[in-house]
């Protein structure tokens, strides 16, 4: 396939490399600066009309990193950031990346205990917060390390007139002592900025923890999982080389958040390996989806399945013409197959000819690690490894590689793969573990088989499957078969107790508007399960 856009990192595929490519040694700061530097008048995002050119944004993270340089922070510090995706939490994430330090994101929406516990395991001195977060922070302060915490509107980029109206709507927000020195406003924050040395890391220096995200990893206890400038910058090019007729000036919807691996790496750092310009959403508001599409016409959608559900339902997307699309990726969930099918056909009727199509990634790996598009898109399947990473499928609980077309635990192996868990070594070893090729695998926690054509079918987190008198039973499979009757929105299957059987399926049903539930709906509902499933998948209750 031919480069059909001028992005200066296709430079770095290199067929005759294992990976297929290089890797820059570059920072995240470095592999933007090259973005910046081959086209800086482009725009780098949009923030409720407010626009950012990749100059101003040099310019912007320059000052920032200058300004956390003065509270203290040095190479190798962990600051904390609980913000939404705003231009301040952005501009922050690479601050701190210019001078070494690590970004430890987390979830605004975060319990106060979570983000005490949070901040005193990685032991943060400085923390950004959104206002929202503030009361809670008030609360904890006293028990974490905290020095200081920088406090960010999401109005702080707004243009003037939005701004004022979001200060005086969300007063209220701002709960903390204002006479406590260990506060700073933003405005108060960024005063500090001044001119510093930029870290330039090199070789293995790049493959040292860069940021920190969260996540209940493959057995639900939560982790701090640690990524690398390397893992970012291997992501770049491989979507880079995925997605290739993507250039600058193409926008990317920013609604998936920061505080996860999937919105940093693709809506954030892929957006800026590829010159475009990330369209900034702090909260995403389903009423308002029609008028965002028809404003900025995105280039790129990257969501999860119910943003997909959102776009067939919310008043006024109907009547939008969706030529602009370039790419409609889906990951975060299963795709039910229903879902696709509506939505590849309102984009059919809409002027638009691409399908909606499935990825599959998860934290430990970055973001997406497989991709269902181009010549590797199979519809029902997630496709085929990102190019540099490989997949294989093992027996659960082993390292014994199946044949294709068995399920078994999906195994991940490439460039975007985590370093591990943070001060966790019994769980990075059960997560990364060396198979008899001597390679470092990812156990993923997820079923999956590789048919003969190397494309991947997804079943099913491992802990979903249930026994049922001595049968695998999966959630997934019966909640797709419900879900094929007209009447049905949504079926979710969860697992109960059984005298006999051990557990058994119960299946909670949402019908759709005009549908009342009765008993001999129950049984209609029972006899199409009866003629779709093994008799043992059978949902015991409705």
């Amino acid at each position: 396939m031919s480069n059909t856009v001028n992005n200066p990192f296709f430079k770095y595929e290199n067929s005759s490399l294992p990976l297929g490519f290089e890797i820059p040694d570059y920072s995240m700061f470095g592999m933007l600066r090259v973005t910046a530097e081959n086209q800086p008048d482009s725009l780098a995002y949009e923030y409720f009309g407010t626009k950012c050119t990749y100059r101003s944004l040099m310019e912007k993270i320059e000052g920032i990193s200058g300004a956390y340089f003065s509270l203290g922070v040095r190479r190798g510090d962990i600051v904390t950031i609980i913000m939404p995706n705003t231009p301040e939490a952005v501009i922050s994430i690479y601050a701190l990346n210019r001078i070494g330090a690590v970004a430890n994101i987390l979830h605004p929406l975060s319990a106060q205990e979570e983000i005490k516990n949070h901040i005193n395991r990685v032991k943060s001195k400085v923390v950004l917060c959104v206002d929202i977060c503030t009361e809670k922070l008030s609360h904890i302060i006293d028990a974490t390390p905290v020095k200081t915490v920088i406090v960010a509107s999401a109005g702080e980029s707004m243009p003037a007139v939005m701004k004022t109206l979001y200060a005086l709507k969300c007063i209220k927000n701002y709960k903390y002592d204002k006479n406590d020195a260990r506060y700073l406003s933003w405005k108060q924050f960024s005063q500090k900025a001044k001119s510093v040395p930029e870290n330039y890391p090199k070789g293995e220096e790049n493959k040292e923890v860069a940021v920190i995200l969260h996540s209940g990893g493959t057995t639900g206890t939560p982790k701090d999982i640690m990524l690398s400038n390397s893992n970012f910058n291997a992501f770049g090019i491989q979507a880079v080389l995925t997605l290739r007729d993507v250039k600058s000036g193409d926008k990317i919807l920013a609604i998936l958040p920061i505080f996860h691996g999937f919105g940093l790496g693709v809506c954030v750092h892929v957006s800026f390996c590829f010159g475009a310009c990330s369209v900034l959403i702090p909260q995403f508001n389903a009423k308002q989806f029609a008028s965002i599409l028809k404003k900025h016409r995105p280039t790129m959608i990257f969501g999860v399945p119910t943003l997909y559900d959102a776009l067939l339902k919310a008043k006024g997307t109907d009547k939008l013409d969706y030529s602009f699309l370039k790419y409609a990726v889906s990951g975060g969930d299963t795709l039910p197959e229903k879902l696709e099918n509506t939505v590849n056909e309102f984009l059919a009727s809409h002027n638009s000819d691409i399908k909606i199509c499935e990825g599959y990634g998860m934290t430990e790996g970055l973001a997406a690690l497989c991709l269902s598009v181009g010549e590797n898109y199979k519809s029902r399947t997630i496709g085929k490894p990102l190019v540099g990473t490989e997949m294989c499928v093992v027996e659960p609980g082993t390292t014994n590689v199946l044949p294709a077309g068995e399920d078994g635990e999906l195994c991940v192996s490439g460039p975007t793969v985590m370093i591990g868990y943070r001060n966790n070594p019994e769980e990075t070893a059960n997560a990364l573990r060396t198979h008899s090729d001597g390679k470092i695998w990812l156990h993923t926690g997820d079923m999956a088989c590789i048919d003969a054509d190397g494309f991947v079918h997804y079943r099913l987190r491992i802990k979903r499957m249930m026994i049922t008198s001595g049968f695998n039973v999966y959630p997934t499979q019966i909640e797709g078969v419900v879900e094929e009757l007209d009447y049905v929105d949504k079926c979710v299957v969860v697992s109960v107790p059984h005298q006999y059987k051990k557990e058994v399926a119960k299946a909670y049903i949402v019908l759709k508007d005009g549908k009342e539930k009765s008993d001999e709906l129950k049984e209609e509902i029972r006899q199409y399960c009866k003629k779709k499933l093994m008799h043992y998948s059978v949902p015991y209750i409705y």
